[in-house]
């Protein structure tokens, strides 16, 4: 349930949003609530200005949240983000350990609004494959 705490905060992240067109980046913003509701850290989008892929605001986020907060405190903080985090995205938050995520826009309202945003193709994998072989380092590893 969204409450009007979590639409202030999430007004905030649009705000982030929308301060990075004005330089020159991707209109997306997020930001990091404590348990107590303070912000803690916000992030926009930079893919662009630092040609890397993974310079979504959600993934900096975790991973500052990973580094940054211990497990219990990482679990009582929400991600507040202006767009629904994409797979790459959520993979991050999941091993983050954030609690919660609270977001504005859909991905299906994005696509609509920004039809490229969903035109990525699909990726053909193949496997498992080598068992034995793949086994040794995770063995090694894990098993000492």
């Amino acid at each position: 349930m969204i409450t009007t705490a979590d639409e202030e905060l999430l007004r905030r992240a649009i705000a982030v949003a929308a301060h990075a067109v004005t330089l020159g980046d991707a209109p997306y913003g997020s930001l990091l609530a404590g348990p107590d509701g303070a912000i803690l850290v916000e992030a926009h989008n930079t893919v662009q200005r630092d040609n890397d892929i993974s310079a979504h605001p959600e993934l900096k986020l975790a991973r500052w949240a990973a580094r940054e907060l211990d497990p219990e405190t990482a679990a009582h903080t929400t991600m507040y983000t202006s767009c629904q985090p994409c797979g790459m995205c959520t993979g991050g938050i999941v091993r983050s350990g954030l609690g919660r995520v609270v977001y504005a826009l859909a991905t299906d309202q994005l696509v609509e609004l920004n039809p490229a945003s969903g035109a990525w193709p699909a990726v053909a994998q193949d496997g498992p494959a080598l068992f034995d072989e793949a086994r040794v380092p995770i063995d090694a590893f894990y098993r000492p």
